[in-house]
């Protein structure tokens, strides 16, 4: 006997579920509010629930499973198409059971308290530096406003703006100088908070399975590990390396008719962070290997690629090298070794 399939459009306060006994049918709908919404599902026996990957999807996901049912999370650009006609929380109730009739949508892994904590922590610090990056750019620019011209880079607009309110002779407007002096303390008590996300980092790394080895990699740092970790979960559901660097982003659009077969630029489907992330360390991979600093197999194929393709090109072939790289470390749990070419 099949379980039941139960599909739950997730919202703040009001849940919509909707019951299904067979493929198509929706026997039972129940409109839940939050209050009730576990003790409805303790008394229903094991199924298999449907949830949208939203907002607060992961936290709901494993409340449920404590409770013995098998939760199944769709993401939500894949489940738009089944919603038919007026979108509400019927027809999203509906939707989900219709998407989960689909075997070619992958679901979304349940992610772990200690995933939502290093995924926390990197939103919290990218928003910083978003918040730090305009603050500075507004310093730089008001400051050129009245002829002061303070260098590119956050360890010299601080600084720079800081010898100018304390110069008393030089021409900026005393009714400015106030203003200026908190922006400069908004900026340093941001990059104290940015700093100690990444101490927080750190820490949690030494203390999260797989994120040693994948420190062994050429261009990936305690940022790119611990957001690997925290984004992909379990790395067994990748068959292989091109799947892995597929679901990035990372591998060429294809456009495919008969006997017609073109490659593209890369997809950039999946986290454009996690992409991020790969491409600043995959740049600096080549730019160290064409200082002379390193030389081994994998950063002289970087550097023909980049003489034969160009820079932008290479950076995002050897993202692409790294992401599977990253793969084959994690899942053999094995180190990565560097193999130097014979003289």
């Amino acid at each position: 006997m099949k379980p039941t399939t139960i599909g739950v459009d997730l919202a703040a306060s009001v849940f919509e579920v909707a019951v299904s006994d067979s493929p198509g049918r929706v026997g039972i709908r129940r409109r839940l509010p939050r209050a009730r919404f576990l003790r409805y599902f303790a008394q229903t026996p094991a199924a298999i629930v449907v949830l949208e990957a939203c907002g607060s999807a992961h936290y709901w996901a494993r409340q449920l499973q404590t409770l013995g049912h098998q939760v199944v999370l769709l993401p939500p650009h894949a489940v738009r198409p089944y919603v038919t006609r007026n979108k509400t929380d019927r027809t999203d109730a509906k939707g989900l059971l219709e998407a989960y009739r689909n075997e070619d949508l992958r679901p979304v892994p349940v992610k772990s308290v200690a995933q939502q904590t290093l995924t926390a922590l990197h939103r919290l610090r990218s928003g910083w530096l978003a918040r730090r990056t305009a603050a500075l750019n507004t310093v730089r620019g008001l400051l050129r406003e009245f002829g002061f011209l303070l260098p590119a880079g956050a360890g010299r607009v601080v600084p720079g703006a800081r010898a100018l309110l304390e110069d008393a002779d030089s021409a900026l407007p005393d009714t400015l100088r106030p203003a200026l002096a908190a922006m400069l303390t908004e900026i340093q008590g941001l990059e104290n908070r940015i700093t100690t996300a990444e101490v927080d980092l750190r820490q949690l790394a030494r203390q999260t399975p797989g994120v040693e080895r994948l420190l062994t990699i050429p261009g990936i740092g305690v940022l790119t590990a611990t957001a690997l970790v925290a984004s992909v979960g379990d790395i067994q559901r990748f068959p292989s390396g091109r799947r892995f660097a597929s679901y990035l982003g990372l591998t060429p659009r294809l456009r495919s008719s008969a006997l017609t077969r073109r490659l593209g630029a890369i997809s950039k489907r999946g986290n454009p962070y996690l992409r991020m992330l790969l491409t600043h360390g995959a740049r600096a991979v080549l730019w160290a290997a064409k200082s002379r600093r390193r030389t081994d197999r994998l950063r002289l194929w970087a550097l023909e690629v980049e003489r034969l393709r160009g820079h932008n090109k290479a950076t995002i072939a050897l993202a692409n090298k790294l992401a599977r790289i990253a793969w084959a470390v994690w899942k053999h749990g094995v180190d990565y070794r560097q193999e130097v070419p014979a003289a």
